[in-house]
């Protein structure tokens, strides 16, 4: 499968997850020891749930390493959901929510649909819609934390429409 055929080339999903990766650790944080987060899921590095267990560490350059591979992963599983020549902040700025939300969240999105929709504008704003998260399993609630990560993510993404 050619990047070109998930709809956005290799350049594109490669310089937008670098960008991206600033934006995930300043909202998931830095973790060398496996924690459980809020909805109780094993984390470990900037948010990593693959493959977490209790009593987990890793070094800061394994962290490095398992944020660029998942940024990257994400940059690419996302792309059939978007348009092809979206500007990189704003396809960093979706990288970023679907690396906290996952892209199949993602692709059934309202970002995802006004994005391929050619309103950009409006998948920027739908960012704000996921500030929620389920507590302890819980009915979902608005967590502060994602609300203002979301604020962050939707600036990101605006950056890149600007002329």
């Amino acid at each position: 499968m050619s990047a070109v055929k998930h709809g956005a080339t290799a350049a594109a999903v490669l310089g937008a997850a670098a960008l991206a990766t600033a934006t995930v650790v300043k909202w998931e944080g830095w973790a060398r020891t496996a924690y459980a987060d809020i909805g109780r899921v094993w984390t470990i590095c900037a948010g990593d749930t693959q493959r977490v267990g209790p009593g987990q560490t890793a070094t800061d350059l394994e962290c490095e390493s398992r944020l660029g591979r998942a940024a990257v992963r994400i940059g690419f599983e996302i792309a059939p959901c978007l348009p092809q020549d979206l500007p990189m902040e704003t396809r960093a700025a979706f990288i970023s929510a679907a690396y906290n939300i996952g892209p199949a969240a993602f692709c059934g999105s309202s970002m995802s649909r006004r994005a391929r929709a050619g309103d950009l504008a409006g998948a920027c704003r739908a960012l704000d819609l996921w500030n929620k998260a389920r507590e302890g399993g819980g009915a979902p609630v608005v967590i502060r934390g994602l609300t203002l990560r979301r604020s962050d993510e939707r600036r990101l993404c605006e950056a890149g429409l600007r002329p």
